[in-house]
């Protein structure tokens, strides 16, 4: 069995994260996507504290993917420097997995 990713995103908006989950569906990059509407980030950036809602994707797939979904979420984001981060699965159902690979 092939090493299987969860790859963590912040968005801007739900629907910035919908839409981009699903070209990455449509172009084979992962199996699929889980998206959270809502969470609330405390973050510094260009040396200011800000605050805002934004919307997360997980995106389950294979980690010999990995290259080619960063540069193509880097692609279709809105923001200048996206959160983007892999995560390995060690363990799962199986049949799971080997969906996630197929």
């Amino acid at each position: 069995m092939k090493e299987i990713i969860f790859v963590y995103i912040t968005f801007p908006s739900l629907k910035e994260a919908t839409d981009v989950a699903e070209v990455l569906v449509a172009e084979d990059l992962i199996a699929c996507a889980n998206l959270i509407p809502k969470i609330f980030s405390i973050y510094k950036w260009e040396g200011k504290v800000n605050n805002s809602e934004e919307a997360v994707l997980i995106a389950k797939t294979a980690a010999d993917k990995w290259n080619a979904l960063e540069k193509r979420v880097k692609e279709l984001h809105s923001y200048t420097c996206p959160c983007i981060v892999a995560m390995p699965v060690t363990k799962g159902n199986p049949d799971f997995l080997n969906w996630v690979c197929s």
